[in-house]
């Protein structure tokens, strides 16, 4: 089973919530991808500056693909340095969720 993460909102709360997810779903074992796809207020929960890099940092040594979107980091002026190491910028988070949940990966959305 695979699992995406959609990660749209600048609530703190969220970005927690998001991330327990995340790991839960590693540590469930019956789950075999996980993705977090990060866009529009979201994008700042894997940006360098946040407050969770070291939280990202150890889920991208699991294996879990970390996204964000191209568009919004163009429309805040932010560079793909601007995110954590490995996150890979996708030209539209929507597209890369879409994409996903077409090879199988269910939604969750905190």
């Amino acid at each position: 089973m695979q699992s995406v993460v959609h990660v749209v909102s600048a609530n703190e709360s969220e970005h927690q919530t998001a991330f327990a997810i995340t790991e839960n779903l590693l540590e469930s074992g019956e789950i075999d991808d996980v993705a977090v796809v990060a866009q529009a207020e979201g994008i700042h929960a894997v940006a360098t500056d946040g407050e969770h890099v070291d939280r990202i940092r150890s889920l991208l040594a699991e294996g879990v693909a970390f996204s964000g979107c191209g568009n919004t980091l163009d429309a805040r002026g932010m560079a793909e340095s601007d995110l954590v190491e490995g996150v890979e910028v996708v030209s539209e988070g929507a597209v890369e969720v879409t994409r996903l949940q077409d090879e199988g990966y269910a939604y969750l959305r905190p």
